[in-house]
């Protein structure tokens, strides 16, 4: 109530970037004090029975994540346990580092429970990300860490941008730095497009991740406006690959899904999260899960709003789902909400 009545009516008085800037800023401060942790844990953590789940032998306190592409540079791991998450997904991180896109990179379109993502994979690059990690003092509390090549031009070629990949995912397992990686090969905002989503090119990129001594649990984040037929293909190279599972998925560049598509401005550029992604992300996870049965884990990604779109991603046989944009509408009160009402 505090958060949708009176924060968010000021927050969206601002530019989302520099909203979403100070709440890493408040967040990162915040959670070096046991008191800061301790008042936001007493509003907003979880406290209810037992929901843990074991995915990959990694155990989760609650199934519920923060995805990729809000803490890309691994500010936030001491105060996100505090508002009921199991887990995040750090990143995307890149072999170097990288300013983005061109601003506007964030764009709210609220009667669309919707933003507009041309982020272009801003981070400080993974060498950074690593340094600041190794002074986060582990917990029970999961780091994902999803990998995506560098966007810029020199990462553009097929060559370059396999070797962008094995750096970043050499570095963290060489620093052993993170529980679980996802190669990120969905992102629709940087040089050369998704050019690891062709099912060639997935299979070379794969194939040379294998390559690398690993330990841990690695997944691949899906594009979700690709046929299923096309969709089954990635699929296929990523079973044969030995790959443990999927995070479907990324966002959706189809701005017809849009419930108001004249909320969207006259320029624009990016992708579209939230609302827009939840229908086609469930139905991906759903003829997944039909057709692999257990051979894959799934991490249900994409228009978790509510409740009841959360439950959602779980009945189609999402293990665990990830969210961002519900949290920017519904507040962080939105997290023990769906752990204390969903049946998992």
């Amino acid at each position: 109530m505090i958060y949708e009545k009176i924060l968010k009516p000021i927050f969206f008085l601002f530019n989302p970037e520099i909203v979403h800037n100070f709440m890493v800023y408040y967040g990162e401060i915040v959670g070096k004090f046991s008191i800061g942790r301790w008042k936001i844990s007493f509003i907003y953590n979880y406290k209810g029975k037992d929901i843990s789940k074991v995915v990959d032998g990694i155990k989760y306190r609650t199934p519920i994540l923060l995805s990729a592409g809000f803490d890309y540079n691994g500010r936030l791991a001491n105060i996100l346990p505090s508002i009921g998450l199991g887990g995040e997904e750090i990143g995307s991180v890149t072999a170097r580092p990288c300013e983005g896109n061109e601003k506007p990179r964030l764009t709210r379109l609220p009667k669309s429970q919707s933003i507009i993502v041309n982020k272009g994979l801003k981070n400080e690059g993974v060498d950074a990300v690593i340094d600041r990690i190794k002074k986060y003092k582990k917990t029970d509390f999961v780091l994902g860490i999803s990998i995506a090549r560098t966007n810029d031009n020199k990462s553009v070629s097929v060559e370059e941008g396999i070797s962008d990949y094995v750096y970043s995912f050499k570095r963290l397992n060489e620093e052993n730095i993170g529980d679980y990686y996802t190669i990120n090969i969905s992102c629709p905002n940087i040089y050369g497009g998704e050019s690891f989503a062709d099912s060639e090119l997935l299979g070379r990129l794969l194939s040379a991740i294998k390559q690398i001594p690993c330990n841990k649990p690695i997944y691949v984040k899906m594009p979700i406006n690709l046929p299923w037929e096309k969709f089954n293909v990635l699929l296929d190279i990523i079973d044969k690959n030995g790959i443990n599972g999927v995070v479907i998925g990324n966002l959706n560049k189809n701005y017809d899904d849009l419930d108001y598509r004249k909320e969207v401005p006259a320029e624009y550029c990016g992708g579209l999260s939230g609302k827009p992604c939840r229908k086609l992300s469930t139905e991906l996870i759903k003829k997944t899960r039909d057709l692999y049965g257990k051979r894959f884990t799934i991490i249900g990604c994409g228009g978790v709003m509510s409740v009841e779109s959360a439950q959602e991603k779980f009945d189609a046989g999402a293990d665990l789902i990830q969210m961002i944009t519900g949290l920017i509408y519904k507040g962080p009160g939105i997290v023990k909400k769906i752990c204390n009402n969903v049946k998992i």
